[in-house]
């Protein structure tokens, strides 16, 4: 389609429109992601996870002038909870990035409802990511909705996987949990101005001594406080020596395209074709309100909507 055809312009209005027809029409995402795929690869990816409060989106504020300091292009993807009403992300864009409103040439921030997804991302992410490859961005920040423990999909798109954390908010349990522990590369103490920072720094020291990383990287620790801007400059420089790791020893390649992706789009691609075909539909209802009546049960019910639709061989 022509708009793909353009983004090789890095034209910001056309990256804006292609996002949004990739998050409303996901058959029609496929084409565009078919036209652009060969322009992708060159972005270094870098999720940004943690619970609500921790300061996760004054952090990613201060990563971006610590790029555009050293002439690097950055996008942001933020992905919100998604407003019950207009499924729509609750929070925009020009409310976490106002400052870098003036800078369009080299910032783009868009925000991204979750619309009911798990795993801390919105199912369009890795394709919006994909745009802002394609056009020419050199950093891709990818920060998380926010829910805590379970937002690990993250590790799966990113390539330097950030965990934020502060103290006095819990979070020195929260960091106990097995998943969170797994996926951080670098760990970021932020508000470290207030009580309990030390504390939540030797807890994360403790149970990543405990832990065991297959892939040989001894996950960094840093405190800051980003609304002030300390430590960010440091904290950027933790994420070079990741990606130099990851180029070093031939880890970047492998972390682009997962079987875990693939997966995925082959389940989005049923659902898009099965499930949500009308016809398909008036079956899985019918179906429905025989379990209801219990004149069906669910395992039973399941089996016979696959043989209706002719999958269950």
């Amino acid at each position: 389609m022509k708009l793909s055809k353009n983004i090789k312009n890095s034209d910001i209005a056309t990256a804006a429109k292609l996002i949004t027809i990739i998050e409303n029409d996901r058959a029609q995402a496929a084409n565009i992601i078919k036209d652009i795929f060969l322009h992708t690869g060159n972005a270094y990816i870098i999720g940004v996870t943690g619970s609500p409060g921790v300061g996760k989106s004054t952090l990613v504020g201060e990563m971006v002038n610590i790029f555009r300091s050293q002439n690097l292009s950055v996008g942001v993807i933020a992905v919100d909870s998604s407003s019950p009403f207009s499924g729509g992300a609750i929070l925009g864009d020009r409310i976490r990035m106002q400052k870098h409103e003036s800078d369009s040439t080299g910032v783009f921030v868009r925000s991204m409802a979750t619309r009911g997804n798990l795993g801390g991302l919105a199912k369009a992410t890795r394709d919006a990511a994909y745009i802002m490859d394609a056009m020419g961005r050199d950093i891709i920040i990818i920060e998380t909705v926010g829910v805590g423990q379970v937002e690990l999909d993250i590790v799966r798109l990113a390539y330097t996987s950030v965990v934020v954390l502060a103290p006095g908010m819990g979070d020195d349990i929260q960091a106990m949990k097995a998943g969170i522990m797994e996926i951080g590369d670098i760990f970021v103490v932020n508000k470290a101005d207030h009580p309990g920072a030390d504390d939540a720094e030797r807890e994360i020291k403790y149970m990543l001594h405990i832990g065991m990383r297959k892939s040989g990287w001894e996950p960094e620790i840093i405190k800051t406080i980003a609304s002030k801007g300390t430590g960010i400059k440091e904290f950027v420089e933790k994420i070079n020596k990741h990606k130099k790791y990851l180029e070093d020893n031939n880890l970047k390649e492998k972390k682009k395209y997962g079987q875990d992706q693939l997966i995925k789009l082959i389940k989005e691609k049923l659902e898009l074709q099965i499930i949500k075909k009308k016809k398909n539909k008036k079956i899985i209802k019918q179906i429905v309100e025989k379990i209801v009546k219990k004149e069906k049960k669910p395992y039973s019910a399941a089996e016979d909507v696959l043989k209706k639709l002719g999958l269950n061989k």
